[in-house]
């Protein structure tokens, strides 16, 4: 291993810590090397019910389709997650388990599934050892592999997905992506742009339908700094801009609009002076209240203007654009930052059905509006329901936007807000059917924004079966058009994506 790469590796390791914690995570050597499933008495929430791994590869040829197929909808949707092959080495955390692409391709009518695991070098290191080799974000990182040039966490490639250049990426926000080939869902491997990539890859980055360029960014525990890259339509990393920050934080999304990106500066901070007196890596601070940075999309790093606002934490932002002297964000907004690591599996896991969420997280929709002429910031709800993930029309994304979903964090239900009439409708999946995130496929005449469907995975408690559900964006409240049948199930996840037939005859090859 060459000298750069070594210290690619190292950064990235130091990086990954960024991902979560509600508690200390003390830079002591693991004291154990045995697999285990953790404390048996207290097994954690997220290896119970539907967010319990499976472990075969299968592809499932003639699905039954209940309802019909739109004529147009041809293509592949694929959503990523975690799913350990192996049982953890201590306690477990759902951010740690290895990536698994599951996709359901459409064509002519027709549905078929497959299912694929991530192969990173971590996954198959681990795979020849037959047992798990690193420990997770809810125990100590094992300091003997950074010490060997290795990475402190496994880059698990489990959180989001994005199309661009003509290649499909999955990512994790410790490392760089790896490139998956479709529709057969095999890891080609990791893209790192010519070895120009030299900091972390966001789970969250943006491409500008219009431009074709995609913005995303890396940012450190160590190190109170955030870099901003641009990938050009060419595929070539055309720029870094390395941004100063008061302190480290953790930044998991942003957001941009035709002319900026948003970058937020939230007291969710990193301190490892804090941690080192046995006190929380990370940690929630209201009290230093909020940033939010905005920098013209090719700026310089001097070029970036901040905005004071109220404390407050955001994981995952909708859409923002310019209206006038104004940049409006639209993004999930928390009252504080959760303790995810921290809480007690046991406690969580008995207050309902084990496919119930354990996080309380009580994240609703916010808007912003930062004038650039006068400073000023205004900040409101838009709604008081629970829920995450939130998606648009990616056609739109950095443009006004009238639509947005959301799914409700009961997962019982996705939610269609209307911006402009200030509504929402819910689509409801009924009792003991957990849906995921609700991803847009716009039609292929579309001649208004929400002509087109939602897709989604949604699983049934009663048969432990999982379905692909299509849902006519424009009838919301309707019954699904169709929904595709699936004899397996489908864990639950994190994000996904729509890939149409376009975008499937045109990859790399």
């Amino acid at each position: 291993m060459d000298t750069n790469r070594r210290q690619f590796l190292a950064r990235s390791s130091l990086a990954s810590l960024l991902l979560t914690s509600g508690r200390c995570l003390p830079l002591v050597a693991a004291e154990s090397d045995d697999a285990s499933a953790g404390d048996a008495d207290n097994p954690s929430p997220f290896l119970l019910g539907n967010f319990a791994p499976v472990h075969d590869e299968l592809t499932i040829e003639r699905l039954e389709v209940v309802g019909q197929l739109p004529k147009g909808l041809g293509g592949m949707y694929v959503r990523t997650g975690p799913n350990p092959q192996f049982p953890p080495r201590g306690r477990y955390h759902w951010f740690d388990g290895d990536g698994m692409l599951h996709g359901v391709l459409l064509r002519d009518g027709a549905a078929s599934y497959r299912n694929r695991w991530v192969r990173t070098a971590g996954f198959e290191k681990e795979r020849a050892a037959g047992k798990a080799l690193w420990t997770g974000l809810a125990e100590p990182p094992d300091m003997a592999k950074m010490f060997g040039g290795e990475p402190l966490f496994k880059n698990a490639g489990n959180t989001a997905l994005v199309w661009h250049d003509r290649r499909l990426l999955t990512l994790w926000e410790g490392g760089p992506p790896h490139e998956i080939h479709v529709p057969d869902l095999e890891t080609v491997g990791v893209l790192d742009y010519g070895r120009r990539l030299r900091h972390p890859f966001t789970a969250h980055p943006k491409v500008d339908a219009e431009t074709g360029e995609m913005m995303f960014f890396g940012y450190s525990a160590m190190a109170p700094v955030v870099h901003y890259s641009l990938v050009n339509a060419a595929g070539e990393l055309a720029s870094t801009v390395p941004i100063k920050l008061r302190r480290s934080v953790m930044m998991h999304d942003f957001a941009v609009t035709a002319r900026h990106s948003i970058f937020m500066e939230l007291p969710a901070t990193f301190n490892l002076g804090r941690m080192a007196k046995g006190e929380p890596l990370l940690k929630y601070e209201p009290d230093l209240g909020s940033r939010f940075g905005i920098l013209p999309r090719h700026g310089k790093a001097t070029e970036i203007r901040w905005f004071e606002a109220p404390a407050c934490f955001v994981f995952h932002t909708l859409n923002a654009w310019d209206d006038g002297d104004e940049v409006v964000l639209v993004a999930c907004r928390l009252s504080e930052y959760p303790d995810i690591v921290g809480t007690s599996p046991v406690k969580r896991a008995a207050a309902g059905s084990p496919n119930d969420m354990p996080i309380d997280t009580p994240a609703s929709l916010y808007e912003w509006r930062f004038n650039l002429a006068t400073g000023e910031v205004r900040e409101r709800a838009l709604d008081d329901l629970r829920s995450d993930f939130p998606r648009v029309n990616d056609r739109r994304l950095g443009r006004p936007t009238r639509y947005g979903y959301t799914m409700a964090l009961d997962m019982h239900a996705l939610v269609k807000y209307d911006l402009e009439r200030g509504t929402s409708t819910r689509h409801d999946f009924g009792p003991g059917r957990y849906a995921g995130e609700g991803v847009f496929v716009a039609a292929p005449d579309a001649k208004q924004e929400d002509d087109g469907w939602l897709v989604t995975y949604v699983f049934d408690a009663a048969d432990e079966k999982s379905e692909l559900v299509v849902i006519d964006a424009s009838e919301f409240a309707s019954a699904p058009v169709a929904r595709v049948r699936i004899p397996a199930r489908i864990p639950f996840g994190f994000h996904g994506i729509w890939l149409g037939d376009e975008q499937l005859g045109e990859q790399r090859v």
